[in-house]
């Protein structure tokens, strides 16, 4: 495999952005920040109300960047084995044989739709999958395609017939992204792409060999010691019990733990590379501080009355938390 340089990286984001911008309007944070997560080998949350094209966005980059495409329709009498796959008894030359049938989570890009409309056992199906990228059935563990990437989406606004993700499902994601209502005149662009004419036809413009190669650029690229002690302050930051900031010691009942670190500095590695850096700095940690942290915080009972959230807490840290000199 090749190596690639940073400015190569830029130019394949480039490409993929012209390509998606036929398609999708606006959204250019988003699809960023999406496909930092791409490259960085992490799995990514969208949350926004129905008709953001949030679907459109997921099944357009899998077609740009040529990747299986697989899209699992979460409901509340999904089953593990609906998404993982089953054994099942097959008859073969008089005998009765188990035989294993591969589930939709076999493809390179997952999209996990409304993954909040199932229940916890079938939500956790994608825990192994999301951090192992493995699936073990009948006590064989089987690989995932290289790269795999999982997008769920889940809506925010309804509440009824919905299961809360478990924390630990939720720290599994690297980002949560929130999109959300376009601009009048974005809309106004939609409806004249959608209602006056076809979509146009897509070319695919990536390979996954060509991603795979980013993915080994972005574990290699160097971090400097301020930029990483910097993204280890914000975590802390989060954090009740290790910490003097009042907004985590008044409203943070968990705060983020060490993979949010890691998280922090593998995004900003993409993000710098995105932009042809070969390094990041610490406005690349800014830059995917609240997708990263903004899931992983957990406020409290008094957050909930002074009508906090999770994102207003990790504002108020990125405002008090100051880089250091050296």
């Amino acid at each position: 495999m090749n190596d690639i340089s940073p400015q190569e990286v830029k130019v394949l984001f480039d490409r993929i952005t012209q390509e998606l911008s036929k398609v999708i309007v606006g959204q250019e944070r988003i699809v960023r920040l999406l496909l930092a997560c791409l490259f960085s080998r992490g799995h990514c949350l969208l949350v926004g109300v129905p008709g953001l094209a949030k679907t459109l966005l997921v099944k357009t980059l899998a077609e740009i960047v040529q990747l299986s495409f697989k899209r699992i329709q979460f409901t509340p009498d999904l089953m593990p084995a609906d998404i993982i796959g089953s054994e099942l008894l097959q008859e073969r030359e008089r005998r009765l044989e188990f035989e294993y049938q591969p589930g939709p989570i076999f493809a390179s890009l997952v999209l996990s739709d409304e993954i909040n409309r199932a229940p916890p056992k079938t939500q956790s199906a994608l825990l192994e999958a999301m951090q192992e990228r493995k699936v073990t059935v009948g006590g064989k563990s089987r690989p995932l395609p290289d790269p795999f990437l999982v997008v769920a989406t889940q809506n925010p606004i309804e509440q009824e017939g919905t299961y809360p993700l478990p924390e630990a499902q939720l720290d599994r994601f690297m980002f949560s992204l929130y999109l959300d209502y376009p601009d009048k005149a974005e809309e106004a662009e939609i409806v004249k792409r959608t209602t006056l004419r076809e979509l146009p036809t897509l070319t695919p413009s990536v390979s996954a060999e060509d991603i795979l190669r980013v993915q080994k650029l972005v574990l290699a690229a160097p971090v400097s010691d301020h930029v990483i002690d910097y993204a280890v302050e914000l975590a802390t930051a989060t954090r009740p019990g290790h910490t003097t900031l009042q907004p985590a010691k008044d409203f943070v009942e968990w705060g983020a733990g060490p993979r949010a670190s890691q998280y922090l500095i593998l995004g900003a590695k993409a993000l710098a590379l995105l932009k042809g850096k070969v390094t990041p700095e610490t406005e690349e940690v800014r830059e995917v501080a609240i997708p990263v942290l903004q899931h992983r915080v957990i406020t409290n009972y008094r957050a909930t009355g002074a009508g906090k959230k999770s994102r207003d807490i990790v504002d108020a840290v990125l405002k008090l938390v100051q880089e250091r000199s050296y």
